[in-house]
């Protein structure tokens, strides 16, 4: 697979003003993540993962430093820039699944289509369908988001993410609600996306979610502290059995 820049942070930073009392959340972040990686942001409540994801995800914005995406410095962005790459370049699956709950899975997953700005009405079934099929849910298309188990709603909610093909998928401890079985099977869903040429960013503080993802960077106090591939992972493992 080859990779090409896609996010860039140089010495970002962010913090929060409340009334004249500033809270610093991230401290100079450097961070390049390429097109096509599975990386996952890993750290405890409170070290700044969600911030930094929000960040990157264009929910939130940085205080100092750059941000870089696909080359273009975000800062230069309006406000219609904000929403068409929100619509268009950028997905979400959060812990809580956000379904609507007396509307199909099929109805539930082109939902971000009647709202896209270029994808035509005429491509909205097929898109629909594809996704459904990739996350293994063809067979439950027609069924109401209340009759789904916790692992087939976050399922549903990867179709959905994946519908407008975005540059990336952001993934916010999207195992958080579910039992180990169906974390993995989501976990795997994941897997298969990337596999298949998707970007897929995690933000989890647990280990085990996290090791899917084939790049940790671990966060602890609004700083990185490491960041390693699966390949240093192995590495690592091995001296450490030896010792």
């Amino acid at each position: 697979m080859s990779f090409s820049s896609l996010i860039q942070t140089v010495d970002l930073c962010k913090s929060y003003d409340n009334d004249g009392v500033v809270t610093p959340v991230l401290y100079d972040i450097n961070l390049t993540i390429n097109r096509g990686e599975f990386i996952s942001i890993m750290g405890p409540s409170g070290s700044g993962k969600s911030t930094l994801m929000h960040i990157l995800g264009f929910l939130d914005l940085h205080s100092t430093g750059k941000y870089l995406f696909q080359g273009q410095a975000t800062a230069s962005f309006g406000d219609d820039d904000l929403a068409r790459i929100r619509a268009t370049r950028v997905s979400f699956v959060f812990q809580a699944f956000n379904l609507l709950p007396r509307t199909t899975v099929k109805e539930n997953v082109m939902l971000p289509l009647l709202y896209h700005p270029t994808i035509p009405p005429s491509e909205r079934e097929e898109r629909t369908l594809k996704a459904i099929e990739l996350v293994g849910l063809a067979d439950r298309k027609d069924y109401y988001s209340s009759q789904l188990s916790g692992g087939q709603k976050q399922r549903v909610a990867i179709a959905r993410s994946l519908v407008t093909n975005p540059d990336v998928i952001f993934a916010d401890e999207p195992t958080g609600n579910l039992d180990s079985a169906s974390g993995v099977a989501v976990m795997q869903a994941l897997q298969k996306l990337n596999d298949d040429g998707h970007t897929i960013i995690l933000v989890t503080h647990e280990r085990t979610t996290a090791e899917h993802a084939k790049r940790i960077v671990h966060i602890r106090d609004g700083r990185i502290v490491s960041d390693s591939t699966d390949f240093q992972r192995a590495i690592a493992g091995k001296t450490e059995q030896l010792k």
